[in-house]
């Protein structure tokens, strides 16, 4: 868990720092950012060690709810830590690419039933929190109608405008998350596996 401003009491330690990239620097001397790269198994660790910090503040999130897409297998991963059984989505679009960005988060039908959210425990669930302005938007939307409302992300990047309550790793490195780190299957990409 990571102290927030207001919260003089949280003396849990600061996740650390993340470890040298482990694979490739996205193009060596071509001038591409390095990396940090996170593997499957890593990412499993990762979930439940996030999972602990949630259990070790005594928050019990009665719904946990995701920030599509980014944040979608992290919240299954820790739905199932926390034996959270009521789960939804949110989806927002902000990155285009490595990088590149709208000007604003926007959000993507469909939207989540937020009176549904009344009076819960909700925690938030994101990839990372980099420039922390998809976050904030989301967090703010659902404070409005719910009782207690937490963050939790694998990453936190260092300009984020919001620090997650939760964070396994910070880093100003370009994340390369397993889930996106090979290009969409298509008929055209010839990655199609015929059954």
């Amino acid at each position: 868990m990571v102290s927030s401003p207001d919260d003089s009491t949280d003396t849990a330690a600061a996740p650390p720092e993340a470890p040298p990239a482990t694979g490739d620097t996205a193009g060596g001397s071509t001038g591409a950012p390095e990396r940090e790269v996170l593997g499957w198994l890593e990412f499993g660790e990762a979930a439940r060690h996030l999972a602990s910090d949630v259990v070790a503040a005594d928050f019990t999130p009665d719904v946990i709810v995701a920030v599509a897409r980014g944040g979608l297998v992290l919240a299954g991963a820790i739905s199932y830590a926390l034996d959270t059984k009521m789960c939804g989505s949110i989806n927002v679009e902000f990155y285009t690419g490595i990088d590149e960005r709208l000007p604003e988060p926007v959000l993507l039908p469909p939207t989540l039933d937020a009176p549904s959210l009344e009076g819960k425990r909700v925690l938030i669930v994101d990839d990372v929190s980099d420039s922390g302005r998809t976050l904030v938007l989301v967090r703010d939307l659902l404070a409005a109608v719910a009782a207690d409302v937490r963050t939790v992300c694998l990453y936190s990047k260092p300009r984020t405008l919001l620090e997650p309550d939760f964070v396994w790793k910070r880093t100003s490195r370009w994340i390369t998350f397993p889930w996106s780190a090979l290009p969409p299957v298509t008929r055209d990409s010839g990655t199609v596996v015929e059954a």
